[in-house]
């Protein structure tokens, strides 16, 4: 089952977020994790927000664990995000590209 992931990154800034991106080849008009359905970044007044589909809470959780978690500390992330998951009713999606 698809799930809506939101990860709220307070004291974060976008500028560590274009870092991550970069550091595990997720740019711009590239190519999403195999099973990413939807992706979108926004700044918040604490930081910075993440709002996902994957294809399941699976797929998500292997890639926070296996590619981001190990870089936060890298790009001077301090604190873990807060994490939210909500099953998905219907979704829709284009192609990558940036706002």
């Amino acid at each position: 089952m698809a799930v809506a992931v939101q990860l709220d990154f307070r004291g974060a800034t976008l500028e560590q977020y274009d870092r991550i991106n970069e550091m595990i080849g997720l740019l711009p008009g590239g190519p999403a994790s195999p099973q990413e359905i939807f992706h979108c970044v926004m700044e918040t007044n604490e930081g910075f927000r993440v709002v996902d589909v994957w294809e399941s809470r699976d797929a998500f959780e292997k890639f926070a664990r296996d590619k981001l978690g190990p870089i936060y500390h890298e790009v001077g992330v301090v604190d873990q995000p807060e994490v939210q998951i909500f099953p998905v009713h219907n979704y829709l999606a284009g192609s990558r590209r940036r706002g």
